[in-house]
């Protein structure tokens, strides 16, 4: 038993320890959002969640659980606790999933892109639940090791062809500052290996590994999430290297889409809104991007949870599957309508450190960053020591 005080500590958007309370709060908080859904015809969803303790990945483990009961498998990548440091936040998010969710959907704490955790996966499904009818793919890494030829690829967040110039947001101290960050173009090593991490191959390997032992229900649908977003921050995202990335993501749907349907499946891209995550708060202008959004729509703003509800009503037949000319769903149309991205761009051209508080909801903003930790959630008792040895669930 190691109880004791957590409190926030880091810098900028990163924090070294996470408080497991305020990361089950946040959970139970997303589940109690999820309007209960009809019920499955037959049995109940079997599903396998790739990136499941994170961002939109958890939204979508949380979603398929609490309104269609899915069974099956979540895998993901996180830290236990040690003497120094608490878990990650990702950890015990997990943890309190799996409390919510019963026996009969376990989680894999292992590399997504390594052969032996799809193995581990494999054995898991064949073993306890069968076929897969729905995966949902939601990986974002800084690197990947191909299992082929054992070479690691790194992805990198540069722009394509020229210098990018764009504001961004941070915080010193506390205070919230606007700067100019500039950014070299990638060059064209940089570019296939961020490639080669982002894209679709490790999405197809997953694929390939479940047809190959029999788990692929017939009918079986599979969604990779992605994002397209503003023009505003498309020079560092989508027109720069994650972009390229997220191209080979939606040409490897099509690939796999023409194998699926033989067996009366389909495989697409889910373009999902903007949100505060780990993973974006990297990239630069996101902050002060989301900070706009924010401000502009207030509660308006499409939640991962209430986003990814969507796509399972679409998936499991609910609601009718409905795609763009790009065969992408899109559940991002909330942030992109014209008259919200016009504001969005007369308060990005008027931001600076000193009209920053008055344009961009800074302290929700910062507020989100801090859940991502467990920090700052109603409901929890800061000041009480808190048990941070939280074991991983079982898997059997």
């Amino acid at each position: 038993m190691n109880a004791r005080v957590v409190s926030p500590a880091g810098k900028g958007f990163v924090f070294l320890d996470a408080h497991p309370a305020g990361c089950a709060a946040t959970v139970d908080r997303m589940w109690r959002d999820v309007p209960a859904g009809p019920v499955p015809a037959g049995s109940r969803p079997t599903a396998l969640v790739v990136g499941c303790s994170a961002g939109y990945g958890l939204a979508a483990t949380i979603a398929g659980l609490a309104r269609y009961g899915i069974r099956g498998v979540g895998v993901c990548l996180e830290k236990p606790p040690t003497p120094r440091r608490t878990a990650t936040a990702g950890w015990y998010r997990v943890a309190a999933t799996a409390e919510l969710a019963g026996d009969d959907f376990v989680f894999v704490n292992g590399d997504a892109f390594s052969d032996q955790t799809k193995e581990q996966v494999t054995k898991l499904l064949a073993e306890r639940f069968g076929p897969v009818d729905h995966l949902i793919y939601s990986v974002a890494a800084p690197r990947r090791t191909d299992p082929d030829t054992g070479e690691t690829y790194a992805s990198v967040l540069k722009p394509l062809g020229a210098v990018h110039t764009t504001k961004t947001l941070v915080f010193d101290d506390g205070i919230p500052v606007v700067k100019t960050v500039t950014s070299e173009p990638a060059t064209e090593e940089e570019t296939a290996q961020t490639v080669a991490v982002m894209g679709g191959a490790d999405w197809r390997r997953w694929l390939r590994h479940l047809s190959a032992a029999d788990l692929l229900a017939d009918g079986v649908t599979t969604a990779a999430l992605t994002y397209i977003g503003s023009p505003l921050t498309s020079g560092i995202y989508r027109a720069g290297t994650i972009g390229a990335a997220k191209a080979d993501l939606e040409a490897t749907a099509r690939e796999l889409h023409a194998q699926l349907a033989a067996r009366g499946g389909r495989a697409v891209t889910s373009v999902n809104g903007a949100a505060v995550t780990q993973s974006s708060t990297a990239i630069p202008g996101i902050a002060l991007y989301v900070g706009l959004l924010r401000a502009v729509l207030g509660g308006a703003m499409v939640s991962p949870t209430a986003q990814l509800v969507q796509l399972w009503d679409q998936l499991v037949g609910a609601a009718e599957l409905t795609t763009d000319d790009a065969a992408r769903v899109r559940l991002d149309t909330w942030e992109l309508e014209p008259t919200v991205q016009a504001a969005i761009g007369e308060r990005w051209r008027d931001a600076t450190s000193e009209t920053i508080a008055g344009l961009a909801d800074v302290d929700w903003f910062a507020g989100e960053v801090r859940r991502l930790y467990g920090f700052d959630v109603p409901g929890v008792d800061y000041s009480l020591p808190v048990e941070t040895e939280i074991p991983w669930p079982a898997t059997s």
